[in-house]
């Protein structure tokens, strides 16, 4: 079967509305299949490696995707579209073969948050970006040694910053926008460090004025090499990236599904 996004859509008519799976041909590459599908829908979540399921799979998570399989399920990614969940990726038939393939759920849809409750009262940005990925995992990297960073880059740093380390450890929000662990000093001659960067070669930095970090803007440095600066922490600067849809660089999706991606838990 040649795979093209057209195949992928007479494959989702065959499934049809509503919840539904199809085993497919073993000539089928589902790697290709797992990337038309990114194509179409961007990064996906990996629900089951090996075998093995995310403990951190439920409902709101894609969970429902792997009903139709049971405990067969071998390699299943998948991605959040409107009402809808789609996977795809291998498991076993009722003959204990594995085979690809492709699997639709439905998925309640929740309430978009705003980016803030309210403008003027003191919104705790790191907690707002918690609920925005509706993250609730253990801290990743809760023994980081700031005092010896810091003393290493010469500076305090921002305390929005530690605290999105230390929540969220190594790997991207959407899969995209990269937190760094401990801020790089290539631009340091421009006066920026570098806390975050995307796909697309854009840098999230702060310019390094003044003695307290908390008050340093964001800047962006474009792949362009040009600079466009935004006054509020780096936290805020996520949350706004992430839901904004009129955000400079909005990762806004009319789903409002967003997630981090933690590079140490995935293949």
């Amino acid at each position: 079967m040649e795979l093209t996004q057209a195949t992928v859509d007479d494959l989702l008519a065959r499934i049809g509305p509503g919840d539904g799976h199809v085993y497919l041909s073993g000539d089928v590459d589902p790697q290709d299949l797992t990337a038309l599908l990114g194509d179409r829908y961007g990064v996906p979540r990996t629900l089951v490696l090996d075998g093995f399921t995310d403990p951190t799979v439920d409902e709101s998570r894609g969970g429902a995707l792997l009903v139709p399989f049971g405990d067969r399920a071998v390699k299943i990614r998948a991605w959040p579209y409107g009402d809808q969940w789609v996977g795809t990726g291998t498991a076993r038939d009722a003959e204990g073969i594995e085979r690809p393939v492709l699997v639709v759920a439905h998925r309640e849809v929740p309430e978009p948050l705003a980016v803030a409750p309210d403008e003027d009262e003191d919104v705790d940005w790191m907690e707002r970006l918690r609920r925005i990925t509706r993250w609730t995992r253990p801290a990743r990297r809760p023994d980081v040694d700031w005092a010896e960073a810091e003393s290493r880059l010469g500076t305090a740093l921002p305390s929005d910053y530690k605290r999105m380390v230390e929540t969220f450890g190594d790997g991207a929000f959407d899969g995209e926008l990269d937190l760094v662990q401990e801020p790089w000093t290539d631009l340091r001659e421009d006066g920026l460090l570098v806390w975050a960067g995307t796909e697309q070669e854009d840098l999230y930095c702060w310019r390094a004025d003044g003695d307290d970090p908390d008050r340093w803007p964001v800047v962006v440095r474009s792949c362009d090499g040009t600079d466009l600066s935004f006054d509020c922490p780096a936290a805020e600067f996520v949350c706004r990236v992430l839901i904004d849809p009129y955000h400079p660089y909005t990762m806004a999706r009319d789903d409002d599904t967003h997630w981090f991606m933690n590079y140490r838990e995935s293949d």
